[in-house]
């Protein structure tokens, strides 16, 4: 018989000292082993298998998920920063389908801030969202040393927006809401200035 594994279970006849090699089949015996061997071979897997069906395959991305990975050489930013001679540090670590972003980023004597801080992420988010997920910017003035706060804003299906966060007058009432980064926002950069990110999203 071929094997049932891993469908179902198979049900094997053992044989008995007294039977003899033609009953049960001695040839269809070992047929019968090899072929649940062989099927629970390919449910286990080989190391460093990369049949997503195996068992070494599912350990392995278990055993990963969560951990950081570094993407400071896959990160990427929008036409509103000159990247030059800055720093950066980038990672992500994703589980199941939520992924956990960190970061930043100092000007370098060649680097400029002209207009808005996007940065690129490493999976898609869910499409059809724009997604303000718990997180959160900071833009550091190293002359003055002080930080602006800030989040990240969902603005397409391969970009975060870093905002700051300013007050604005409306009648009698002073609000605060998100403002873009420019030349001169939050404050004027230059060499040495800085911005960091944390935030979390779900992918697609």
């Amino acid at each position: 018989m071929a094997t049932n594994f891993p469908a179902s279970l198979d049900s094997l006849t053992n044989p008995t000292s007294s039977d003899s090699l033609n009953s049960p089949s001695h040839s269809a015996q070992h047929a019968n082993s090899n072929d649940a061997i062989e099927a629970l071979q390919a449910k286990v897997g080989a190391d460093s298998s990369a049949v997503t069906s195996s068992l070494d395959y599912k350990v392995a991305q278990l055993e990963a998920a969560g951990s950081w990975v570094n993407y400071a050489g896959s990160q990427t930013f929008g036409a509103g920063l000159t990247v030059g001679n800055g720093t950066l540090a980038s990672a992500y670590a994703r589980v199941n389908d939520v992924v956990f972003m960190r970061g930043y980023f100092v000007l370098g004597s060649t680097s400029a801030v002209t207009g808005n801080i996007d940065i690129s992420v490493p999976f898609t988010p869910v499409a059809a969202i724009i997604q303000e997920w718990p997180g959160h910017a900071r833009f550091w003035d190293q002359s003055a040393n002080v930080f602006y706060g800030g989040t990240p804003v969902s603005i397409s299906s391969t970009l975060y927006r870093l905002t700051y966060m300013r007050t604005v007058t409306v009648g009698s009432f002073e609000l605060v809401r998100n403002g873009d980064c420019s030349a001169s926002a939050p404050f004027s950069w230059a060499t040495g200035d800085g911005f960091f990110w944390s935030f979390f999203y779900q992918a697609a």
